[in-house]
């Protein structure tokens, strides 16, 4: 299918010769020259913005000549012009845990537009989706040569019902592939195949037509790619499939903070060690809703590993994304990951005509600045509950030590017979020790120095302590052909660190049991069991249930913690083990120096790896290509599935939208702290026999051992309503000292949440939940937000909200409101008893401040102010529809 752009704006549109072909691009520089106003000066990441106005603009595409005009005021004006914008990203991205609710709700979208008397076929992508299938595999089996394939099985026999739902997606849907599971994290097959720099298609004249790469993804850390100079950033499923059906993103255009890098990174550390340091700074900053532009001569001297890396962590700063400029080092990434020379000649000839270029006189205006000097980065790790408490690692004992007294209010010492076993459990002791999440594994340089640091490690006889559960989950099937290549895989396998499969694993809550004996012992003593892994997430209640303490850390820091054994040691200075003679071993005896890693990588990273490996990567091997299912323009949702059902937002829909409502006698659902994150609101992992969901899969007679995850099991709007609000760590204050999924009911009594607001609903009262700051920061989950409304929330109060989760809620029909003139949850004291009643809503305006009246158990009425948090026009007509996928629903059947 084409690309519809603007009606042929022969002001900006001109023609670029490459290689002896003639492209047509959208010209910044002949936009100035046309009167548009000067755009030299802006930022690569913002000009990648304004060339999708370019090319969209005159077209009925609701972008104006002032919209374009507005990025030479924002110039001027010192890097601040936040004017609304209509967006549109060139393409789609999703991973399955996201993805299947999404394909539910496009299935859904076909039975409903049937419904208003529309036609299924014209609910299809409009632009390129890719759904990449990384969640599902699960560490049941680790530490020996069988894990992988074990894995695999395991997957597949879990998962079986929602791999023939994507199958029948990818059959029925146009502009959507899907890439089976066993390739790798979407992420990395983005950043190493799927991304191009410069995309190009035929536009409706049969033109063709390059344009920078673009995208939105269902998962927050899609801004990985941002390391090679593709601008994309997490959305919602919900906003993904409005942007998939043809809708703009609205936004307004966004504040860019300049982050200076000079110097250069000393021996013994890493690009991981610099990115959390990265992480720590722009927390501190301040940069939610802002994009970050990383510039300097450092960037000279930083591969684009290490850029990915950083740009990977922009939802742990907080940012909309952290984009690198095309430079040198984006075409050498492009060609030794097998591009097409052709791509790589056209990337450098639109890059350089159009602006985009970092040369040494990139010099653009920002709104702000941070520098940092990379010769200064020293070894650390992040934890043990965010991914901003930075460490160094010379400080890491004692503040683990302080973490117990302060945090975790826990004495050190205390020992746990494990039974059956020669040792005891402490506090400290690490028991998940894990190589894992696209953020790490994209990156050789930090690959090949776990592997060396395994081959020295097993050469002086040291291997992982044995309640240590050790796992290689790469993000592509690249780093297992340059592991085997230098022969590291071998001693990675030596010291415990099987291949256990390819996909996000331990990242994202897939780690999996640990032995049964210690996870007894854990719980009998009470103790803070640690983990630690190379992901980029350490929230609580995310890696394991029998785990409070996550760290964050480089691959090789990985293998280190899981020969010591314990989060109780000075890893820079104690011996971490003994050798096979009895002498200590430290550290600096197994860390391998700058020169060893960059030679092996230099020798087996190779551009034939990445066309080897990707040659056929939508194939998948036998077992995927063994599913079946059926060709139907419409799914046959099966009644008995408890993976996939059809979820109830567009059963009985009307043709017209409906009014926003003031809200009325509410009662108060949960009052929550500070940071609660989308995995509080809804978890990905596992759950027991004993919660909602559990009771509900029991009484359809599956078993425990098959109860699989929350995160698997997303396309069921039934398990997912029970388990919204019911992370075994989430904390309501409505209760005292109680942690889980838990609230008061009508009567009174202590009830779990989804108990609770089923009563509520069948007294036909509306849910409000109160929160403190950066409320729904983390991952990019739409379930978060889906599940909210599933229980009747019709508002949600906090002191402020992650940039995504803000636009989840809305997206649902979920209003959110900030707290105003210094009033918190703690300020008004807040208990849960309160009724609350919100007027202004039937006339509200974007962003517009509300009355709020909230009375108090004793009969007192305090009236407060809330700003609204519907920050644009059209997000007032989502909310009258009663959801972003309503309103696209209904235009689709009209048109």
């Amino acid at each position: 299918m084409p690309i519809t752009v603007g009606q042929d704006n022969a002001k900006a549109r001109k023609t670029l010769s490459v290689n002896g072909k003639s492209i047509s691009y959208y010209s910044i520089p002949a936009a100035t020259e046309a009167g548009f106003g000067d755009f030299s000066k802006l930022p690569a990441a913002l000009k990648v913005v304004l060339e999708n106005m370019l090319r969209f603009e005159d077209g009925g595409f609701s972008v104006s000549t002032d919209d374009i005009k507005a990025f030479a005021e924002w110039g001027a004006n010192g890097g601040k012009n936040p004017r609304e914008i209509a967006y549109r990203p060139a393409r789609v991205l999703m991973q399955d845990f996201t993805g299947v609710p999404a394909v539910v709700d496009l299935a859904a979208m076909r039975d409903g537009i049937v419904g208003l008397k529309g036609s299924a076929a014209k609910i299809n992508p409009l632009v390129p989706v890719d759904l990449v299938i990384d969640h599902s595999v699960m560490i049941d089996e680790f530490g020996n040569p069988r894990a992988f394939q074990m894995n695999v099985d395991r997957e597949y026999e879990r998962n079986m019902e929602r791999y023939q739902f994507l199958k029948w997606g990818q059959n029925a849907f146009n502009n959507f592939r899907v890439v089976p599971p066993g390739t790798g994290i979407c992420h990395q097959v983005n950043l190493e195949y799927l991304a191009q720099t410069v995309w190009t298609d035929t536009d409706q004249n049969g033109e063709e037509v390059a344009y920078p790469d673009t995208l939105v993804g269902t998962d927050s850390h899609t801004t990985m790619v941002n390391g090679a100079a593709v601008l994309g950033w997490g959305v919602g499923g919900i906003e993904a499939e409005a942007a998939m059906l043809g809708q703009p993103i609205s936004m307004l255009i966004p504040e860019v903070i300049g982050f200076e890098l000079t110097g250069e990174m000393v021996e013994g550390t890493t690009g991981t060690d610099l990115v959390l340091k990265v992480v720590e700074m722009l927390r501190a900053k301040g940069v939610v809703g802002k994009f970050v532009e990383f510039y300097g001569e450092g960037l000279d001297r930083l591969p684009l590993a290490d850029r990915a890396t950083i740009a990977n962590m922009a939802p742990e700063y907080g940012a909309t994304c952290g984009f690198f400029p095309i430079d040198d080092e984006t075409l050498r990434y492009l060609r030794n990951t097998g591009r097409d020379e052709d791509r790589i000649a056209l990337v450098e000839a639109y890059a350089k005509e159009n602006g985009f270029w970092r040369g040494a006189d990139y010099a653009p205006v920002y709104t702000d600045t941070l520098s940092l000097d990379m010769s200064s980065i020293v070894p650390a790790i992040s934890g043990p509950k965010r991914p901003q408490d930075y460490v160094p690692l010379t400080n890491a004992k004692a503040a683990f030590r302080q973490e117990m007294e302060e945090t975790f209010k826990r004495p050190m010492g205390k020992e746990v017979a494990v039974k059956g076993e020669d040792y005891t459990m402490e506090s400290g002791k690490v028991v998940i020790a894990s190589i894992t999440s696209c953020t790490n594994t994209s990156n050789p340089y930090v690959m090949i120095g776990a592997g060396l640091v395994a081959r020295k490690a097993a050469a002086l006889g040291l291997d992982r302590k044995p309640w240590v559960k050790t796992s290689l989950a790469p993000g592509s099937q690249v780093v297992s052909a340059y592991l085997e290549a230098a022969g590291l895989q071998e001693d990675l396998d030596k010291v415990g660190f099987n291949l256990v499969g390819y996909g996000c694993t331990t990242c994202i809550g897939n780690s999996g049991p640990i032995q049964q004996e210690i996870s007894e012992a854990i719980a009998e003593g009470d103790l803070v069991a640690t983990s630690v892994l190379s992901g980029n997430r350490n929230f609580e209640g995310r890696i394991s249930p029998d785990v409070r303490a996550n760290y964050l850390a480089s691959p090789p820091l990985v293998v280190a913690y899981a020969l010591a054994g314990t989060m109780d040691i000075n890893l820079a200075s104690d011996p971490i083990a003994q050798d096979k003679d009895g002498n200590d071993v430290y550290l600096k005896d197994i860390w391998p120096s700058t020169q060893e890693v960059a030679e092996l990588v230099e020798q087996t990273v190779t551009r034939e790896a990445f066309q080897s490996k990707y040659a056929d990567v939508f194939k998948g091997d036998e077992k995927w290509q063994a599913v079946e299912t059926t060709d139907a323009e419409t799914y046959d949702w099966p009644a008995t599935s408890t993976y996939i059902q059809n979820p109830p937002y567009f059963q009985g829909m009307g043709t017209e939208p409906g009014t926003i409502s003031n809200i009325e006698g509410a009662k108060v659902l949960a009052v929550l702290g500070d940071m609660v994150t989308t995995d509080h609101i809804s978890p990905a992992g596992s759950f027991a026999t004993t919660t909602p969901a559990g009771q509900y899969l029991l009484e359809r007679q599956v078993q425990p051992r098959e109860f699989n995850s929350y995160g698997s099991r997303r396309g069921n709007h039934e398990i997912m309503m029970r388990g919204t609000f019911a992370n075994i760590r989430i904390k309501n204050e409505m209760l005292d000292g109680v942690e889980g999924g838990y609230t008061k009911g009508p009567d009174g009594e202590q009830t779990s949440i989804y108990e609770a607001s089923m009563a509520h609903q069948a007294n036909g009262t509306p849910l409000v939940v109160f929160g403190g700051e950066q409320y729904g920061a983390g991952s990019s989950r739409d379930w978060a937000a889906k599940g909210t409304a599933l229980l009747g929330v019709k508002a949600v109060i906090a002191e402020s909200f992650e940039r995504i989760h803000r636009s989840n809620l809305v997206g649902m029909g979920v209003i959110p409101f900030e707290f105003t003139a210094g009033d918190t949850r703690k300020s008004l004291g807040l208990t849960g008893e309160e009724t609350v009643s919100i007027s202004g809503l039937d006339t509200i305006q974007p962003l517009q401040e509300v009355p709020c009246s909230i009375t108090f158990a004793d009969g007192s009425v305090k009236e407060i102010t809330l700003k609204c948090r519907i920050d644009t026009a059209p997000e007032i007509e989502y909310i009258e529809h009663g959801g972003v996928l309503h309103y696209v629903l209904r235009n689709l059947a009209k048109s």
